[in-house]
């Protein structure tokens, strides 16, 4: 607040006197008119330093008055992450104060002022991060729309995982679950069709095969053997999983082999030299 100065002509000099030293004033003296209380000039200064107020402007504390400064250092909270004072709004919490955009989720950087935080090993977190957090000690996973847990199997769509009663079907409309099928461009398609959800039944009408070992629709370049779709990547050997990507394989009992670890299982080594005795063509027992 800015005092106004007065001069004491324009007043009754037997009613005046200094709020500090208690003294009156001279005629044609400039005073300080504060709210009502009146001050000599060199009277009104900063009850900590004595100095007076740069500009004019103080703060006022149980009664005193101090500059910007000493106000600050004696009562003005500092906050916990920048180290600057606050003034204004303060937000009081994990045991210390913080301006409002500072206050900010320990995990994803949201800040928490007005959406409310939790405390989690000694973080404050916002209700999301805390889901996750509590999803990975558990080994569940986390809805991308609802940050909710997930107690059964995930629907997976567009690299995210969901509860599956969030979607439904795109040919249907019926409610989906975990076992939806994403269809992502392929030639054929038109606009509409592309990086969308279909129910089993839908998707299996549009005749896009299924990868043998990740359940997943197979959108490019498709591998078909031992009586399945596998896409390139998951077709690989049974023993060392190494994929095969278009190389020779040998088949035995429902299971694809590279050469060399399909001769190690099943005895095409030389006896003398441990090297593999090759043959003349794909071997499919």
């Amino acid at each position: 607040m800015s005092p106004v100065p007065v001069q004491a002509a324009d007043m009754s000099l037997a009613a005046m006197h200094c709020t500090r030293c208690a003294d009156g004033f001279e005629p044609n003296e400039k005073i300080v008119n504060s709210n009502g209380e009146l001050w000599h000039t060199q009277c009104f200064v900063c009850a900590q330093c004595f100095r007076a107020f740069e500009d004019g402007i103080f703060y006022e504390f149980e009664g005193r008055k101090y500059c910007e400064r000493d106000f600050h250092v004696l009562f003005a909270p500092c906050c916990n992450k920048c180290g600057e004072f606050v003034i204004g709004r303060v937000i009081k919490a994990m045991g210390a104060s913080w301006h409002p955009q500072c206050f900010r989720c320990q995990m994803c950087a949201k800040e928490l002022a007005d959406t409310g935080f939790i405390r989690n090993q000694n973080r404050a977190l916002c209700h999301e991060c805390n889901a996750k957090v509590k999803a990975e000690i558990t080994g569940r996973y986390m809805c991308h729309k609802c940050h909710g847990v997930i107690d059964d199997a995930p629907l997976r769509f567009r690299g995210e995982v969901y509860h599956g009663y969030h979607f439904n079907c795109t040919a249907c409309g019926v409610e989906l679950d975990s076992t939806a099928r994403e269809v992502k461009s392929r030639p054929g398609l038109t606009a509409n069709d592309m990086n969308e959800l279909y129910c089993l039944r839908c998707h299996d009408k549009m005749g896009i095969p299924i990868c043998g070992a990740c359940r997943r629709p197979i959108e490019e370049r498709v591998v078909t053997a031992l009586g399945k779709h596998w896409h390139v990547e998951h077709f690989v050997c049974a023993k060392c999983e190494k994929p095969f990507l278009g190389h020779r394989h040998y088949e035995k009992r429902g299971l694809a082999y590279c050469e060399t670890h399909y001769h190690q299982l099943f005895g095409n080594l030389c006896f003398v030299c441990n090297q593999v005795i090759a043959g003349d063509g794909k071997f499919v027992i």
